[in-house]
């Protein structure tokens, strides 16, 4: 198996990553997981589609991610994994596809509207 390249999106945060045959490790902007990622909550969002698949320790994932914050990273990363492994082999989109990680979550901020003080919010009203 040679490496496969898959990219993965969550508000402006974008993964890039590669995956090929090894031992589990993961590598996330030349630094690993648990570095990476303090919270367990992060680390297993990561991990979440290796973990329903049964692939934990299957490959090896290098991964570069850029912008947004850690949450949209880690989401960002957990889509890219599950594109990955279903290039890899079809049947692992049936187990990922009803747990909704193959979805691209198409949310993102509101822009600012001019005459306002945020996306909805308003300056306060003054009749006199």
């Amino acid at each position: 198996m040679d490496t496969i390249h898959k990219i993965g999106r969550r508000k402006t945060a974008v993964a890039r990553i590669y995956v090929s045959e090894g031992k589990g490790n993961i590598t996330i902007n030349k630094r690993e997981l648990n570095n990476y990622f303090t919270t367990p909550t992060l680390q297993y969002k990561v991990k979440q589609p290796l973990a329903l698949t049964d692939n934990e320790k299957s490959y090896d994932i290098s991964v570069n991610v850029y912008g947004g914050g850690i949450t949209g990273q880690a989401e960002a990363i957990r889509l890219a994994i599950s594109r990955a492994l279903c290039e890899i082999n079809e049947e692992h989109r049936t187990v990922l596809k009803p747990e909704g990680l193959l979805t691209r979550d198409p949310r993102m901020v509101e822009r600012k509207k001019f005459g306002q003080k945020k996306a909805r919010k308003k300056f306060q009203f003054s009749k006199r």
